[in-house]
This record gives C-alpha cells, sequence and structure tokens, in this order.
C-alpha cells in the first residue's frame, strides 16, 4: 500500500499494482484480496492503491511504475450503484469506506483510474475487471444517463478486460505478460474482452455468423443434439448404379464436430450504433447475449464501435471454465490477515462490519432471475469449496480474530442453498441453453440434494469453540422444500430468529418478467418452517423481501401485492424499488419495452414499465400500504382505479377512510418548521432534506444491490438478502 512498505519488503518495484475504489480490507469477500493473494502465490509483487485521488495522475505514481500491468477494478460494487440510489438520488454515506465516507471514488471508476493509470505510466498495459467491467463488456442501457453506452473498453482505452470470476484468465494473463508476450497479441483467453480491427478473426478457420440470421431476430439455432442421426460433412462416393453408401457416424464424432465448429465460430451482435438508437435490436442483441452464456457452448461475440475509419470491433471470447473445487480451495485457503489495513487505524468500515464473520462457500447462481446481474458476473455453474477447507475458514476466524465470539453470521454465497448442486449429466449441462434451471420449474436433469450442505452445517456447529452458525444468504426455497431434512437442520439451529427469503411479487404478470416461482412455492416453505419452528420450540419469522416497479408490473398487480401483505399482516420496513443495471434482462425490459425471453420483433410483446417518478412512488408506496405517509398517494390511486370500496376501516380495506392522525401531526409540525425560513430554501435541493439514504426508502440502502454487487446488510444481486460484500475476484 506504500513505498514504505515496498522498502521493509526490499522491493524495488510492484510486478502488479491492483488499482480499487474500496477500501483494502485483507479478506477473501474482497476482489482486491482474493486476487493479491492469488498472484503472490504464484510468486508476483503486489501492490495496492486503494480509493486514490482521481483528480490527478499524480497518486497513481505513489508505488511506481509497474512491471507488468495495472490492474483496474471500481471495488466490490458498481460504481454508480454504489452512489445513486435507484431514483438516482446521491447516497450519503458508502459502506466500502474507512468512516462510510461519501465521494472517495469517482462515477464510472473503471474508466476514470484506467485513464488516470495511463496518464502516469504511458506504454504500461492496462487490465481491467470486477463486477462494474464485467457488467460493461458490450454496449449496455445505461439507467443513470438514460440512454444505451458503449462497452467500457473503448472509454477506458484498456488493453484487455477479464469478466466474470477472472482467477484463471488473470493467472495466465500475468504470467504470459512476465514471459514477454505483448499485451495485445494475447488473444485466446476465455473470459477476456478487447478491441480490435473490424474484421480480425484469430485464424483464418474462424467464421462470422450474423445474429440476426441466428434469431432472425427472434428463433435460436436448435439445441446441439448428440443423438442425432445426421451425415457426415464429408461428400459421399456415388455407386455406379446411383445408390449411396450409408455411414453411421458415432455420437461422440459428431458431437465433436460440432464444438469444433462452435469453438471456431464468432457471432457479430449489432452495432453500439444501431443497438442505440433501436430498442428491437438491443432487445435482439441481449437475448443473444444471455442464450450464449453457457462456458460448454458459447461462442465467442463481436459487436461494432464506430464508423468509418474509426470503427473498432470489441471482441468477447467465451466464458471462463468454472473453478473445480480443488482450485477454489486453493484461492480461498491463501493467509488473509482478515483484517482492513493498518493504516485505516481502526475506522469503522460497515462492509467490513458486516462480512468479518462470514464464509462464502460457493459462487454461481443457476436462478436466473431477471434483475439479477449474478449470472451475467459469476455464471450459471455452481462453484463450491470442499468441507475442509470451509472448516479449515472457521478454525481460522475463531483462532485469529481478537474480537470473535463464537458466531459464525454466514455460511453461504450469491444463495444460501445451492452448495455442490449441478446437473446430474455433464453432457446435458455443456449442450443446455436454458436460462433458468428452475424456471418455469425446476429441472429434472437438476440436482437438488441438499445432504452434502447438512453435513456441512453440523461439521461446523462441532467445531470447538463456535457457539452459534447463523444464515444470512438469501434462502432459494423453492429447492429447499425438496428437502425437509435440510429445512429441519436450517430452522432448528441455524435461524437467528428471522429468515429472509425472496419471493420477490405475487402476481404471474410480474412474476413471469422476473423468472421466479409462483407464490403457491413460498407458502408451501413457510408451511414448514412454522412446522420445524414450533417442533423445536422457537417463535421464528420469515422475512419477505419484495420489488416494486419491476418492468411488467401494473398497478393493479402492486394493488393485489399489497392486499396479501395486508391479509397475511406483513407491515415491510425496507422496500426495493427496482434499479435497471447493465445487462440484465429486466433492464432490456425497462429500456427496449420488449421481452427477451420470448421471440423479439417488431411486433413481439410489449412490456409497459413504470417509468415516471409518480408511478414508481406508487408502487412502492403498495409495499408500504400502512404508512400514513402513502396515505393521500395511495387513496387517490385507489379511485383512479375504481377501487374506491378499499377505502376505510373494514377489514377487508387497504387504507383507512379519514387521514392518519400521525400524518396530520406531521404535516402541522413540517408547516410549523418551515414558517420561520425563507421559501426557496428547501427547494434548492431539488429533495426533502435527508432524502438520499434514509433507511427504508427506494433510494435508501436497502435498494443500492438488486443487479449489482449488493450492499452492507442488504440485498445481492439474484433476489437473494445478503451482505453486500460478498463479492470475488
Amino acid at each position: 500500500m506504500s513505498r514504505a512498505e515496498m522498502d521493509v519488503l526490499g522491493w524495488d518495484r510492484c510486478d502488479v499494482i491492483l488499482v480499487t475504489g474500496d477500501a483494502y480490507i485483507d479478506h477473501p469477500s474482497f476482489g482486491m484480496a482474493l486476487v493479491g493473494r492469488l498472484l503472490e502465490a504464484h510468486g508476483f509483487r503486489v501492490g495496492i492503491l486503494s480509493q486514490p485521488d482521481w483528480h490527478s495522475a499524480e497518486p497513481f505514481r505513489a508505488l511506481g511504475r509497474p512491471r507488468l500491468y495495472f490492474g483496474i477494478t471500481a471495488g466490490n460494487m458498481d460504481s454508480l450503484v454504489n452512489r445513486y440510489t435507484s431514483d438516482r438520488k446521491i447516497r450519503s454515506d458508502d459502506a466500502y469506506t474507512p468512516g462510510a465516507e461519501a465521494g472517495k471514488r469517482p462515477d464510472r471508476a473503471v474508466t476514470v483510474y484506467a485513464q488516470r493509470a495511463r496518464e502516469a505510466y504511458p506504454g504500461t498495459p492496462i487490465v481491467i475487471g470486477s463486477i462494474e467491467a464485467s457488467l460493461r463488456r458490450i454496449a449496455h442501457y445505461d439507467y443513470w444517463s438514460d440512454k444505451v453506452r458503449r462497452s467500457v473498453l473503448p472509454d477506458s482505452k484498456a488493453d484487455i478486460l477479464l469478466f466474470g470470476n477472472a482467477e484463471r484468465a488473470l493467472v495466465a494473463l500475468t504470467h504470459r505478460l512476465d514471459a514477454g508476450e505483448p499485451v495485445e497479441s494475447i488473444r485466446d483467453l476465455r473470459g477476456t474482452a478487447f478491441m480490435v480491427k473490424p474484421g480480425w478473426r484469430p485464424s483464418h478457420e474462424w467464421h462470422a455468423l450474423d445474429s440476426r440470421a441466428l434469431d432472425k431476430p427472434g428463433r435460436i439455432d436448435a439445441h446441439p443434439d448428440p443423438y442425432a442421426m445426421e451425415p457426415t460433412a464429408a461428400a459421399p462416393k456415388h455407386a455406379a448404379d446411383g445408390a449411396q453408401p450409408v455411414r453411421i457416424v458415432p455420437a461422440a464424432e459428431r458431437l465433436a464436430a460440432r464444438r469444433a465448429d462452435r469453438a471456431r465460430t464468432v457471432i457479430r451482435l449489432p452495432s453500439y450504433e444501431e443497438v442505440k438508437d433501436d430498442p428491437v435490436l438491443y432487445a435482439h442483441a441481449s437475448r443473444v447475449f444471455h442464450l450464449e452464456s453457457n462456458p460448454g457452448n458459447a461462442r465467442a461475440l463481436v459487436q461494432c464501435h464506430g464508423e468509418g475509419p474509426g470503427a473498432r470491433d470489441v471482441w468477447i471470447n467465451p466464458p471462463p471454465v468454472p473453478l473445480t473445487t480443488p482450485e477454489m480451495d486453493f484461492v480461498y485457503d491463501r493467509p488473509y490477515a482478515r483484517a482492513p489495513h493498518p493504516s485505516y487505524g481502526g475506522a469503522r468500515i460497515p462492509a467490513w462490519d458486516m462480512i468479518k464473520f462470514s464464509i462464502n462457500i460457493m459462487r454461481g447462481c443457476f436462478g436466473g432471475c431477471t434483475f439479477c446481474s449474478i449470472t451475467e458476473h459469476e455464471g450459471r455453474i455452481i462453484q463450491s469449496r470442499s468441507h475442509e477447507s470451509i472448516i479449515h475458514e472457521i478454525e481460522e476466524i475463531r483462532d485469529k480474530s481478537p474480537d470473535f465470539k463464537g458466531h459464525i453470521t454466514d455460511l453461504g454465497g450469491p444463495t444460501a442453498n445451492m452448495y455442490r448442486m449441478a446437473c446430474k449429466s455433464k453432457a446435458i449441462e455443456e449442450n443446455c441453453r436454458r436460462l433458468s434451471c428452475v424456471y418455469p420449474g425446476i429441472c429434472e436433469n437438476l440436482n437438488t440434494d441438499h445432504s452434502s450442505l447438512v453435513e456441512l452445517y453440523r461439521k461446523a456447529r462441532a467445531v470447538p469453540g463456535i457457539k452459534r452458525i447463523t444464515i444470512g444468504s438469501g434462502l432459494r426455497y423453492d429447492l429447499a422444500v425438496r428437502s425437509p431434512e435440510y429445512v429441519k437442520e436450517l430452522v432448528t439451529h441455524h435461524v437467528s430468529g428471522l429468515l429472509k427469503i425472496a419471493p420477490e411479487h405475487t402476481e404471474e404478470n410480474t412474476l413471469s418478467k422476473m423468472m421466479k416461482p409462483g407464490i403457491g412455492a413460498y407458502e408451501e416453505f413457510r408451511q414448514m418452517f412454522e412446522k420445524f419452528s414450533a417442533q423445536a420450540g422457537k417463535k421464528q419469522h420469515l422475512v419477505p423481501y419484495f420489488i416494486a416497479a419491476h418492468p411488467g408490473t401494473t398497478d393493479e398487480d402492486m394493488l393485489n401485492l399489497a392486499l396479501w401483505l395486508k391479509k397475511n399482516n406483513f407491515r415491510l420496513d425496507q422496500v426495493q424499488t427496482f434499479l435497471p443495471t447493465p445487462m440484465a434482462l429486466a433492464t432490456t425490459m425497462y429500456h427496449s419495452r420488449k421481452n427477451p425471453l420470448k421471440k423479439v420483433s417488431a411486433d413481439s410483446e410489449v412490456v409497459e414499465t413504470a417509468r415516471a417518478g409518480r408511478i414508481r412512488k406508487l408502487h412502492k408506496a403498495f409495499l408500504r400500504w400502512h404508512d400514513p405517509e402513502n396515505w393521500p398517494l395511495l387513496r387517490e390511486a385507489l379511485i383512479e382505479m375504481g377501487r374506491a370500496e378499499l377505502i376505510g376501516n373494514g377489514p377487508h380495506c387497504l387504507v383507512p377512510r379519514q387521514q392518519p392522525a400521525q400524518l396530520v401531526a406531521a404535516q402541522a409540525g413540517r408547516a410549523r418548521e418551515g414558517a420561520g425560513r425563507p421559501a426557496s430554501k428547501g427547494r434548492e435541493a431539488g429533495r426533502a432534506p435527508g432524502a438520499a439514504g434514509r433507511k427504508g426508502d427506494a433510494g435508501g440502502r436497502g435498494s443500492a444491490a438488486r443487479g449489482s454487487a449488493g450492499g452492507a446488510g442488504e440485498r445481492k444481486p439474484g433476489g437473494c438478502a445478503k451482505p453486500r460484500s460478498r463479492r470475488g475476484a
């Protein structure tokens, strides 16, 4: 972190300098620590520039010129999700900064940091990564500027982009640069993207396939069928009488030929200039992008940026191959200090407080929720650590954390209960092009066995010195009900009194756009939860999460959800308004008003979305139907919707007939408060004082995480309630 530390280590220079928008915390839940320790294990000297002042290039010279490259990341969160609420208001704090101080990183941090690093040391390779770069690797809709933006590559002028969990590509890239290979010649690593001249191909054997020929836009090419009986590519010899000999081609040979052809095919997406002006083409490109996300069959993608002589292609190689369990163990078993850097002097870092005693046991999510960005970043294939590695980390926390009192706060990941789940057949998994393994129903080929997770829980509880283990990650309840043994184990031993789950909505119209199960699955889980809680002699409760203003949601959908909440006596405190994050399928719906889950054309299904401020506010108000502050808005809306019968004091009514006394008193108090100050003062800020970051607001901390890296103590992408810091490399 400093020249003084380099001197103590006897380093004249660093091999790699990592730049991050977060405080440096040496813990495997924080990307920079994980990447730094991994490179260290391979013999490289790693420096870290944490939250450098970006207003000049000088802070980027603090550790000197790196021998190999600068590695640039915005941090564990997208910098815009980190700074702005879902209503585009500036947050008042930053959970990844000492003292929660806001404003310590720039907007679009990857681009700004890359430009400053280039300015500090021209000619040094620039490698970008992390969730911000990963989710902006192609042209994407940007909610904060309300327009389609270019890939981050041409804006940052980076040499190469590493997307997803990039350990494999990172280690290979670093060794090849160390061997003297120029960065511009490294074009064959999976999980990388880079800029090339139009028409560039890795070799003459490659051919391009226009995405519009593949999708039209709409139909996708047929799934590879390893059992299909098709003629070989070679022309058969004709007999004299015209008869042709029959050759039975083994299935393995046919499958190998198909894979070889796919491996040398690049799909050309519509250009940036086309998708920024045509919502249908944008939706088409998004659809094709997501269909080409399985590492087993994904093809390379290319998208032109610019026109005329200045045009360049963004080339995206297929996604990285997931890490094996031994590889995962190696990454997580590095000698982490499990503490913030001493230079922070004990300043409180909220994200660290939330994550310090939790353990990441897996990566990836096959749920495919459309509002979630975790699939685009971590992939659908679950990558799990071994029991031994996880137990070792528990012992490390116990032995090396001075303030540990015996409570492990989570054994989880993107979800609590996908540990070691996978397709029953590797061949089927490699050929599958489904966007979700659990929607519209759980795939018959998915192994939903929870026994290994139950065994892990029992081993973890038996570790000497461990008094309690609770599960903080969000539960996928439609999977959990497949294993009553797991639900009983969880409810009996690992619930702190409240268990977070995410139905997201009750109405099929909205759930179909989310790719979430029906509310019936929630009811089934609720009954099991209550049954096993009673058997354990515990009074415990479910805490459901819901999203307001999701694409496809009507006012009637939100009203029905509000009535369901009232019927079940749910009075939600923190609620979430949909936040469109780059590359998510729901973001495509929000921007294009098209449904990329189905055939896309000018005449295809229109997805109406709450975009105006008043409608978004109304949808959020339905989630907090009990809040007196929402009474005027809800009363007016019910009258407009022709549902005035829901206004009154009867048990079937949603809001009371008379204005609540608390609201009258609050309004009178605000009137008295404002009586003695100039009328213009409250208007200058453009919002009520304290609105940014207010707990429970759509723009507060409860809404920061959907579709990005998550929020400290909030909800992670994928619809799961969990700590914001749980990000890997």
